[in-house]
């Protein structure tokens, strides 16, 4: 409190007038997709989910026990951002800092994603505060090691990996940057802190067959290498989270020395965030929130370099002053899209489709097949509940493949809203060309849990042998096989597909007609022939009362 007490009131204005700003773009900006994603998680909190760990659902359920709609879902992000730059004001030591509050700020706001993770809320959000709480927290460590540092500073370890998988990156590179700490008995404590408050995610992971850990280790959508849009696009996203002052903010990275334990802990982690995406470019593409992390550490280098450096100061100054004018048009943009001119963001026009697709199909269920986005938004912006998305196998899993959505709307009347519908019964076009087809189906079922499971690790393609594959039904209710059909779908070597064909796989044990309630049924069945080239994997399919084939059994390499 003692150190809050001798921030300046200017500092004190400045983060109102922030504060304020985010509040009103929050309450004004219809939700992203990825949003109201997550505000679908918080609807059922849990220890982990799909995509991400569960703190971002934590904020969104926070949120709205104060208000309701946008600012339900983003209040939090506000106030962390808010708290955020406190954290950042108090591990600048330079006592010169009190006489340039103006350009701190301008050098904040001026950072795009920073800026825009003011109010957004993602996963990022909390991962860039909780590197702050870190940061902080390991910059008094290194003064004065103690059982109450160790304590707090292990759980700002087990919030980072409660925001985001990515936050492993900031712990590692950290420790790397002061090997010494694995002689530390307080360093150890402070691990184990963090692992103890860790384990019901562990538990959770566990319970749910490590589903996130496969899913961005080897289920991820890829594709082709391409040097313009992986690599290149790396280094266009390092000059997109600057924007215009780019070239300072990384004069002053190469310039900072690390002259103390704790810059030397800046560096390390933002040239090992920088190193390790880059190699990542020459795999997949590297997205722009991926490296966000480097914001924090960037803040406090180019800012400590900025006290030092009267040329360093006044560019960063102007060149930010023009960022941030970009940046605030750019921001009443998002709230009011004819500022935008004939781009349409995806914060523009999603009440306007969730209300004119409930005003056509009344109060009934909605599915939305392949779009784990429009299911949550159009829930959000209705109130209508339940909605589902069902997962076919040109798309990919996500929560709604593993919570309990798919059982609140079997049996009932829905509307079923799919690209792929060739005669719909009604349709609605979005202002920025979006489509919408859909049409009603009566007594919807669908068993897209039901798993094919191969143990084989490699299968020869175009080959006569027998195949052993396992069909294991999860379900409170046998499933009669006359409403399935099984296919094959082959895929490219990034898991695209390519072509499914239908197989009529043949029961190993007695005859049967059914596949029997939570208990698997032993099946063999021939690869189909195909003369399709750039074959990688296969994967067995199964479709339900006519539906298309869903994700059911997981890639099989072919040779």
């Amino acid at each position: 409190m003692q150190m809050l007490t001798k921030i300046p009131k200017q500092f004190y204005f400045f983060l109102a007038v922030l504060f304020i700003l985010n509040l009103i773009q929050s309450s004004f900006t219809q939700l992203i997709f990825d949003e109201a994603y997550y505000w679908y998680y918080s609807q059922n909190m849990a220890w982990g989910y799909f995509d991400h760990p569960p703190m971002v659902a934590l904020l969104v359920k926070i949120s709205s026990f104060f208000f309701s709609g946008e600012l339900g879902v983003r209040f939090m992000s506000c106030v962390l951002s808010a708290v955020n730059i406190i954290l950042l004001w108090l591990m600048i030591d330079n006592p010169k800092k009190n006489e340039y509050i103006k350009h701190f700020f301008v050098l904040v706001f001026s950072m795009t994603l920073l800026n825009a993770y003011g109010f957004f809320t993602l996963p990022d959000t909390p991962l860039l505060f909780f590197t702050s709480c870190f940061l902080l927290t390991y910059k008094h460590f290194l003064k004065k090691p103690n059982f109450g540092i160790a304590i707090v500073m292990g759980i700002f370890m087990a919030a980072l990996m409660y925001s985001k998988y990515h936050a492993v990156l900031v712990i590692f590179f950290v420790l790397l940057s002061n090997l010494k700490l694995t002689t530390n008995k307080y360093a150890w404590l402070a691990v184990a802190v963090a692992l103890f408050c860790y384990l019901p995610h562990f538990y959770w992971l566990y319970e749910n067959d490590f589903v996130s850990i496969k899913y961005h280790l080897y289920e991820r959508p890829n594709g082709a290498y391409s040097f313009e849009k992986y690599t290149v696009g790396f280094f266009v996203n390092l000059v997109a989270i600057f924007g215009l002052t780019f070239p300072f903010i990384y004069k002053a990275l190469f310039k900072t020395k690390g002259n103390d334990l704790f810059n030397k802990a800046l560096i390390y982690l933002t040239y090992g965030v920088l190193i390790f995406f880059f190699v990542s470019s020459f795999n997949r593409r590297v997205q722009t929130q991926w490296i966000i992390i480097v914001c924090i550490p960037l803040v406090i280098i180019a800012f400590n370099y900025m006290l030092q450096n009267k040329q360093a100061l006044t560019w960063i100054f102007r060149l930010g002053l023009i960022n941030a004018v970009l940046i605030i048009y750019l921001r009443m943009g998002l709230a009011y899209q004819p500022l935008l001119f004939n781009f349409y963001y995806e914060s523009h026009g999603n009440k306007e489709w969730a209300e004119a697709i409930e005003e056509e199909v009344g109060n009934i269920p909605v599915i939305f097949e392949n779009s784990y986005r429009n299911a949550p938004m159009y829930s959000f912006y209705t109130h209508a509940t339940p909605t589902f998305s069902l997962n076919n196998f040109m798309y990919r899993k996500n929560q709604y493949s593993i919570d309990d959505s798919e059982e609140q709307v079997r049996g009932k009347d829905v509307a079923y809203i799919s690209k792929y519908a060739n005669t719909p019964t009604f349709t609605y076009t979005r202002e920025d060309g979006g489509l919408y087809k859909g049409r009603y189906i009566s007594n919807f079922q669908s068993f897209r849990k039901l798993e094919a499971i191969v143990d084989e690790n490699a299968i020869t393609l175009n080959s006569d042998k027998a195949i052993d594959v396992k069909i294991f039904n999860p379900y409170n209710e046998d499933i009669d096989l006359k409403k399935l059909k099984f296919g094959i779908t082959y895929m490219d070597d990034y898991k695209t597909p390519v072509q499914t064909l239908q197989i009529t796989p043949r029961a190993t044990q007695t005859v049967t007609t059914v596949l029997k309630q939570l208990d698997t049924t032993n099946f063999i069945f021939e690869l189909p022939k195909t003369k399709k080239e750039n074959i990688g994997y296969f994967r067995v399919v199964i479709s339900e009362n006519d539906l298309l084939y869903g994700l059911n059994g997981k890639a099989i390499p072919v040779n």
